[in-house]
């Protein structure tokens, strides 16, 4: 299996597989590239700013930028497709506001859902903190208060490993 070749972070093999894959679209089916490169600026955009290793924010913005062309797109092969066609898509102001709503829509998702996420696992974990709070309680309860104490002797050897 061949290596990436990586220079300053670049992948290399990846930007040429893309640029053959454009290359393939612009000499098959241009009027689809036609619709694709300006409706799909704001996934670029987000490639380019998103620095994380994980690409978090480039999926949520590149999934539903994808949602809000893909039906301009189906109009296209299942009309007419014609290099007018794709440029009468993409003068309609209508489209590209749906293509650019969808991609900001998913840039509002990237920014908003960790928080609310975060916020939700906060209170599950206090409120398994509390449920076994409770447990040691009847267990401090049941086998005296001895059981809720650490021995500084026990806590040292169990720490020391052993030979």
């Amino acid at each position: 299996m061949a290596q990436d070749v990586s220079t300053d972070g670049i992948n290399w093999t990846k930007t040429l597989w893309i640029g053959a894959v454009i290359m393939l679209l612009a000499i098959v089916s241009l009027p689809t590239l036609i619709i694709l490169i300006p409706g799909m600026l704001p996934t670029g955009v987000a490639r380019i700013c998103d620095r994380t290793e994980q690409r978090y924010a480039t999926l949520c913005v590149g999934g539903l930028n994808l949602c809000g062309v893909f039906p301009y797109l189906t109009k296209l092969w299942t009309d007419d497709h014609s290099i007018t066609a794709a440029a009468d898509v993409i003068s309609d102001l209508f489209a590209l506001l749906v293509m650019y709503s969808a991609a900001g829509f998913g840039c509002l998702m990237f920014l908003a859902i960790p928080p609310v996420v975060s916020t939700f696992l906060t209170v599950l974990a206090q409120r398994r903190v509390t449920i076994l709070r409770a447990t040691q309680e009847l267990i401090v309860d049941d086998w005296g208060p001895e059981v809720a104490t650490v021995d500084e002797e026990m806590s040292a050897e169990d720490t020391m490993p052993s030979a």
